[in-house]
């Protein structure tokens, strides 16, 4: 025992007296002995300490924060960007009459996998607000017509959004009604439990009747200076001239409107699609309601006349949608869609994902590469207008 105790001794001064600092042997740093010759070997030297890439390397989610920071960034510049255009802020009217929004973001679970990493409901949905904000911009720099604006933003909007977009998209557009032959349109309009068949016709103007010659009118070969006599009880060609007034009729199950809804408010509601569109008059308009009480049969009807407004004036379907007469389709708002939180069901029942894309692949480097590339052309195109 006391033999074993006499042998650890000395090694474990020898240990110790290497970690002290004497006058004769004082300590040096390491970083001093690297171009020294009998320094001690790098397998002895502590290990230097790479500086991260990002701030928040040490954050449990360093690639979302990374992708989120870029993003406001981003966001705050184009602002600044349209604030210097003279573009923002806008009045609220202004803003109601930019065009739709056109963008399908990426999933929940899809963005998990570009960030690798589960993504919060809270999270996503700033991420969203911010990118929702961020194409919000370019539409207005689009508006204003400050195309390469609006042009390098695109890009990086471009890395979240889901690759299926144009189909999806090209799957809400609106169907045309046909015409038949005697230029009459048929739509299907419903509201709660009612469900009302429209039909609308264009009302004919009646033809003008032919001028006939008046006692009054001289023939041309009548002396100028021979007084006209004439039947002095006839009418005068100013008092015979009528205007011709065109008459309407909307019947709702072979009843008139103003007999089938007795409420001055329902009827102001099946009416209010033809002022809106100013087209009140020129329409002869045929229904049949089933179901519900009688504001859901307005509401429907009301429905069911502005879709046949549209198919005969596919101009005013702004103007109708604008005044809620026709529903407004989002599949592409994240507070409208069942898609944006969770994942979206495919017509054969399975569950659909986004396919791995080059973006997603590319990871961080391809969203940092165009972020910069994005901000080189914002500050350049500012600085030109400027």
């Amino acid at each position: 025992m006391l033999l074993a105790l006499a042998t650890r001794r000395p090694l474990r001064t020898a240990v110790t007296f290497r970690a002290l600092a004497t006058a004769s042997t004082p300590y040096v740093p390491h970083a001093s002995l690297e171009n020294v010759a009998n320094a001690p070997p790098p397998r002895f030297r502590p290990r230097k300490k790479a500086k991260p890439e990002s701030p928040s390397f040490y954050t449990a989610r360093a690639s979302y924060y990374d992708h989120l920071y870029q993003l406001e960034t981003a966001l705050e510049r184009a602002r600044r960007a349209l604030s210097h255009l003279s573009l923002l802020p806008l009045p609220t009217f202004v803003r109601g009459s930019l065009p739709p929004a056109q963008h399908l973001w990426r999933n929940r679970q899809s963005l998990s996998t570009m960030f690798a990493g589960l993504l919060t409901t809270a999270r996503y949905r700033r991420m969203i607000a911010v990118l929702a904000d961020l194409e919000e911009c370019a539409r207005i720099a689009s508006t204003a017509g400050h195309t390469p604006l609006a042009e390098s933003i695109y890009p990086v909007l471009a890395l979240f959004e889901r690759h299926d977009k144009e189909n999806v998209l090209s799957r809400t557009v609106r169907k045309q009604v046909p015409l038949d032959r005697y230029g009459r349109s048929y739509t299907v309009g419903k509201r709660k439990e009612s469900a009302a068949r429209v039909w609308m016709i264009p009302v004919r103007e009646p033809q003008a009747p032919a001028v006939t010659d008046s006692p009054m009118t001289r023939r041309p070969d009548a002396d100028l200076l021979a007084p006209v006599v004439g039947d002095a009880f006839a009418p005068s060609p100013a008092a015979s001239s009528r205007v011709p007034v065109t008459t309407t009729t909307i019947l709702v199950n072979n009843v008139p409107l103003n007999k089938f809804f007795a409420t001055p408010a329902d009827r102001e509601r099946v009416v209010r699609p033809l002022k809106l569109a100013g087209v009140l008059g020129a329409f002869n308009v045929f229904a049949i309601i089933r179901g519900g009480g009688t504001t859901g049969q307005a509401g429907a009807l009301a429905h069911g006349i502005a879709q046949g407004i549209v198919a005969h004036v596919p101009e005013v379907d702004p103007i109708l949608r604008k005044g809620e007469t026709l529903p407004i389709s989002r599949p592409y708002s994240p507070s409208h869609s069942r898609s944006q939180t969770h994942e979206t069901r495919s017509p054969h029942g399975g569950e659909e994902k986004d396919r791995p894309s080059q973006s997603t692949q590319t990871g961080a480097s391809s969203i940092l590469h165009v972020h910069l590339t994005f901000l080189t052309s914002l500050f350049q195109y500012t600085w030109v207008k400027r």
